[in-house]
């Protein structure tokens, strides 16, 4: 199965971190987007995220990655990103977490196209604006069965993963 791969911007080089895996459960209430998740918003600095009380730091840098206290992921993932300049820049969805238009990992790539008649295919997977957040994105990793194996919701601006 594919992964997203994301590289994460150390201080003083580039590190490879896996995005949250597919198998996890879930852990924080709400649904994903359209600004953020579990109390953390898109754009919010450091400071703002860990004042939330929800996230805890994992890996310092640039872009720092971050996990969700209530679900933390293996020491080659992170559930977020936070970039020095743009704040909040990415965060990952687990099994469990759905959009609010319902999609989430497990659904089929015609559930993504039918919840977002925008989605677009990209080498690395399928994009789609979130509705009622123009300055957002969804992503979706799909599998060879065309199944959701994960999924992100990023500021288009964001400058921590490609």
């Amino acid at each position: 199965m594919t992964r997203l791969v994301a590289a994460a911007l150390a201080a003083t080089s580039a590190a490879l971190v896996i995005a949250s895996p597919a198998g996890a459960t879930a852990a924080a209430p709400g649904t994903f987007g359209p600004y953020g998740y579990g109390g953390v918003k898109l754009g919010m600095t450091a400071k703002q995220a860990k004042a939330t009380g929800k996230v805890v730091l994992k890996m310092r840098g640039y872009c720092a990655g971050w996990d969700y206290k209530a679900h933390r992921n293996p020491s080659d993932e992170v559930g977020l990103y936070i970039s020095k300049k743009r704040g909040v820049a990415v965060i990952f969805g687990w099994r469990g977490v759905r959009t609010p238009k319902g999609v989430g990992v497990g659904s089929t790539l015609s559930q993504v196209k039918k919840a977002y008649p925008s989605v677009k295919k990209e080498e690395s997977g399928y994009y789609a604006t979130v509705p009622g957040n123009p300055k957002a994105y969804y992503y979706f990793g799909v599998n060879q069965r065309n199944k959701v194996e994960q999924f992100a919701l990023g500021l288009k601006t964001q400058d921590c993963v490609n």
